[in-house]
């Protein structure tokens, strides 16, 4: 029996006829190209829908006035910004000076976008005219109005923004946190109700994925307020894009700006904070520079050789006072010794930490280094609280941490990365919510090799270290190997390794051989 062919979903077929199109022009400059196309179409959809609207209920006196598009949260667009003006323009030698210029006007035109959109991306990368052309038809396939409650518009930027995050690789990419690890956050803190906050946000994923945390539980997004700081300025415009295509309202300062040395949000006190700063941070601070931050009061100054325990001091100063923070760090902040030690001490001291949660290897497009969730909550004692609808009863862990691996749990995709499942996420929020509940001795239980719940006693034992290892028992190993699945595995890798490696000999023949010589 033949095997059923597979049916690419439409994010899918726009990427690989985007992707193809792209040319000599790198993904970290491309993605600003498409992007701000697909938000061009968006906004220009949205635009004559409502222009119509007005139309078909006798207020056409008042279609060329941006009020009447502002107040029910459209951009207005003059005539040759909107996108049936590019696309009868296209096959034009000035196309991009026309899409550069539309832009702008857009982002003249509407206050909520100021610091938005790509800035002479189109005239200054002189792309081809051809292939630029061919991508102008490919983003028209996109019907931005079709079926609003599957928000495809917005699948499609997100898919987008993740595959080129893994097409820039390692090292690169840091605007995009893999939406799995975002969802796991935001099913661990619960960001109900209040303010919201990321000191590093990227393109603004942490936001996307709590608003639509709030619509899958019945909450309210406008008891909800959003703010959050990024320190690139073209990753500063993608975040504001990407939360403007979803309608969602965000103060992220008034330029990209350094939280260290530029704080927008200097007396913010934030309910929530979601956050996957950059790992291990070097020379974030100069030698005598920012010693007497208030950030810091009460601790010891972060080191300027690694700005990990800036991050979360940054983070604990933010929080109201029963203020509730998920953060990403590199594993090396678990256990580090000088400063760090002393602050990390001070941390479990005063009963902050209440969760360490190791995530899999290979759950980043930017990096395969051991990473952790980190959850600090400034409120640990018994109480009760109400959220939408629903009764919680914490009991009191202010002396106790919570401790848990995931590295076997999650699975393979695109024979490189790791993804941990929906089903994952809700299993492993259950296991955490029963942690924090009164009903801890019925419905939780330390699991060897998963999690165990570790009281300051034994913290202190363990020299204040946060490894998880050092808690959670662990069996032999090599007893529960399975050898053929760790070979494959294996064999993937240096599939891979000797793949690019052929690859670049022949680019270096080409190369000498292009100059005359022979190798």
């Amino acid at each position: 029996m033949a095997k059923e062919k597979k049916v690419k979903s439409i994010e899918e077929t726009l990427w690989d006829s985007a992707n193809k199109l792209r040319g000599s022009v790198e993904p970290a400059e491309y993605k600003h190209v498409v992007l701000g196309l697909i938000f061009l179409k968006f906004a220009s959809d949205k635009f004559e829908e409502h222009r119509k609207a007005l139309i078909d209920k006798g207020q056409e006196k008042y279609i060329e006035m941006p009020a009447f598009y502002n107040q029910s949260n459209v951009f207005f667009l003059e005539e040759t910004s909107r996108w049936n003006y590019i696309i009868k323009n296209a096959k034009q030698n000035d196309i991009a000076l026309k899409i550069d210029t539309a832009l702008h006007n857009i982002e003249k035109d509407n206050k909520a976008l100021k610091g938005a959109l790509p800035d002479n991306y189109f005239s200054r990368l002189g792309l081809d005219l051809t292939k630029l052309a061919s991508l102008l038809d490919t983003i028209n396939e996109i019907n931005t109005l079709e079926d609003k409650e599957r928000d495809i518009v917005g699948r499609v930027y997100e898919y987008f923004l993740k595959k080129f995050a893994i097409a820039e690789g390692k090292g690169k990419g840091e605007f995009y946190t893999p939406k799995t690890i975002v969802n796991l956050i935001a099913e661990m803190i619960e960001p109900y109700k209040g303010i919201i906050y990321d000191p590093a946000c990227g393109s603004g994923g942490m936001f996307v994925q709590s608003i639509k945390f709030i619509e899958n539980h019945h909450g309210n997004q406008k008891e909800i307020s959003i703010y959050g700081q990024e320190y690139t300025n073209t990753t500063y415009k993608l975040a504001k894009m990407n939360l403007a295509i979803r309608g969602i309202s965000a103060n992220l300062g008034d330029k990209a700006a350094d939280t260290f040395a530029d704080d927008q949000h200097k007396d913010l006190k934030a309910d929530y904070i979601m956050a996957n700063p950059p790992f291990n941070q070097k020379d974030w601070r100069g030698e005598n520079e920012l010693l007497d931050d208030p950030r810091w009061r009460g601790y010891d100054v972060p080191p300027k050789s690694n700005a990990n325990y800036g991050w979360i001091l940054n983070i604990v100063s933010k929080l109201s006072e029963n203020g509730v923070a998920g953060f990403i760090l590199a594993n090396g902040a678990l256990s580090g010794a000088g400063e760090e030690y002393k602050i990390r001490k001070k941390l479990i001291e005063n009963n902050l930490v209440e969760a360490i949660i190791v995530l899999p290897r290979d759950t980043f497009y930017t990096t395969d280094i051991s990473v952790t969730l980190w959850i600090i909550n400034k409120n640990k004692k018994k109480r009760t609280i109400e959220i939408n609808g629903r009764i919680k009863n914490y009991r009191d862990r202010a002396e106790e941490i919570l401790f848990m691996d995931l590295r076997r749990r999650g699975t393979e995709y695109d024979k490189q990365f790791i993804e941990i499942l929906p089903e994952d996420i809700t299993s492993i929020t259950e296991n955490y919510h029963n942690w924090q509940q009164e009903t801890f001795q019925d419905n939780y239980k330390n699991i060897p090799e998963y999690c165990y719940s570790a009281n300051l006693s034994e913290i202190k034992a363990n020299d204040y270290s946060l490894i998880p290892s050092k808690y959670i028992p662990f069996m032999d190993k090599d007893s529960d190997l399975k050898f053929d699945v760790e070979m494959k595995r294996i064999q993937t890798i240096f599939k891979k390794i000797l793949k690019d490696e052929k690859e670049s000999q022949v680019e270096l023949t080409t190369a000498f051989k292009d100059l005359g010589y022979e190798l």
